[in-house]
């Protein structure tokens, strides 16, 4: 399956796009979860970031008793070890950087492109972003983990080693635990990083407070010279 043939909500500005934010779903979601997110991040009314919100494929997840839905890779167990199928991690990492090669085409900067995401979503967004070959603007992780546990992915690019990261969490998150999280953070610290934690009081969601500090944070990834 091509990045084409995945369907996609875009948001666009008002002001020609000069930058984008592609922004990943979670397990069942759908790229209409998030998309209503927009007006809520306290961006300027005439910014120029597209935001563009994928439909995962439909397929069947394990740990569902093998109900087809839309998700980003299978999982087969809540073992953080052995949760993600990598080979599904690995085909969703190519739709991604297939879909920001699309944004490159249409005339964006792939240094004016943050990659986003939830959970699931925010998986393959930090494993697929730290792995890119050419250089993001940034990388935005909500409430997920790292596909390889207790390590950093395999074939990191040095061209997004000074990308900003930012790791947000739930402190009450009953699905992703928030120690999960904290290791992916401390493995990106300890690699040099300049990756920015903050948790929140919230299961397994996301806040209206929280859309602000991801918004001022994309005003300085993305609208800043």
């Amino acid at each position: 399956m091509s990045a084409q043939s995945l369907e996609k909500i875009i948001i666009e500005p008002k002001n020609a796009a000069t930058a984008c934010v592609i922004w990943l779903h979670g397990l069942g979601d759908s790229g209409d979860g998030f998309a209503p997110v927009v007006p809520m991040l306290g961006l300027p009314a005439h910014h120029s970031i597209r935001f563009v919100f994928p439909h995962a494929p439909e397929q069947p997840v394990t740990i569902n008793q093998g109900y087809v839905m839309r998700s980003w890779y299978d999982i087969k167990s809540m073992d953080l070890h052995n949760r993600a199928d990598m080979d599904g991690v690995l085909k969703s990492e190519q739709l991604v950087h297939q879909l920001i090669e699309e944004q490159v085409a249409a005339g964006i900067d792939v240094q004016n492109i943050v990659l986003a995401g939830f959970s699931q979503g925010g998986v393959v967004s930090l494993f697929s972003g730290l792995r890119y070959p050419k250089k993001l603007a940034g990388i935005l992780a909500l409430s997920c983990y790292l596909p390889s546990a207790d390590t950093l992915p395999e074939k990191l690019s040095a061209e997004n080693s000074s990308t900003a990261i930012l790791q947000h969490h739930g402190e009450q998150d009953e699905v992703v635990p928030l120690a999960a999280g904290k290791v992916a953070n401390q493995l990106l610290q300890q690699a040099g990083y300049p990756v920015t934690w903050k948790s929140y009081p919230m299961p397994h969601s996301v806040l209206p407070e929280q859309l602000i500090d991801i918004g001022n944070w994309l005003k300085i990834c993305l609208l800043t010279d």
